[in-house]
């Protein structure tokens, strides 16, 4: 990886952590969200810092979480923070069409899709979310371990692209794992 692609997703993954901590320590959102960024992002067109990969739980808002404003973040979101193809594809546009650099799969303790995987319950369409759940976590018991074989699981959902593949191979791509955890407010970056 060229030096100057190295230190600029460093850079990325530093304003992530800064933002978290700002998050952890304060009761606003200090990101920038007013009419002037709204207009830049449109004239400008978006450039966001990062791709976040994170479950759909109404408790994991990963703008706040990051203090982020409008334009810095390409967040999906999805129960179980699962990728499938249309996920897939929307990380491909980030990486490929916007020029992100960095793709952070985000899931949190106390997680109820992957406590529903482990179970076995779930019905209907949320069965699909659950089938790509188990596989992963087959024979754990312990439920923050399965949380984290989730995360991994989604990411080596992620590896299947070969678009983003090429991009990692190159240099301007980086795709790591995370953990939120509800109750303090912090995120724990994987690798």
């Amino acid at each position: 990886m060229d030096k100057n692609n190295q230190d600029q997703i460093q850079a990325v993954i530093n304003k992530l952590q800064k933002g978290n901590q700002d998050f952890v320590t304060t009761e606003k959102n200090n990101g920038d969200v007013s009419q002037m960024v709204r207009i830049k992002n449109v004239q400008a067109g978006q450039k966001p810092d990062a791709v976040v990969v994170t479950c759909s739980d109404s408790r994991v808002p990963p703008e706040h979480i990051f203090s982020a404003g409008i334009g810095e973040l390409f967040v999906i979101r999805t129960a179980g923070n699962v990728i499938g193809d249309f996920e897939l594809g929307s990380i491909e546009y980030a990486v490929g069409h916007l020029g992100t650099s960095l793709v952070l799969v985000m899931g949190h303790n106390h997680c109820g899709a992957v406590a529903s995987a482990m179970e076995g319950h779930g019905h209907g369409y949320i069965k699909a979310i659950l089938e790509e759940i188990q596989p992963a976590i087959a024979g754990e018991e312990n439920v923050g371990k399965c949380e984290n074989l989730n995360i991994d699981n989604s990411i080596k959902r992620i590896l299947q692209s070969e678009t983003i593949n090429r991009l990692i191979r190159e240099g301007t791509v980086k795709v790591l794992g995370a953990k939120y955890n509800l109750e303090s407010g912090t995120v724990e970056f994987f690798g």
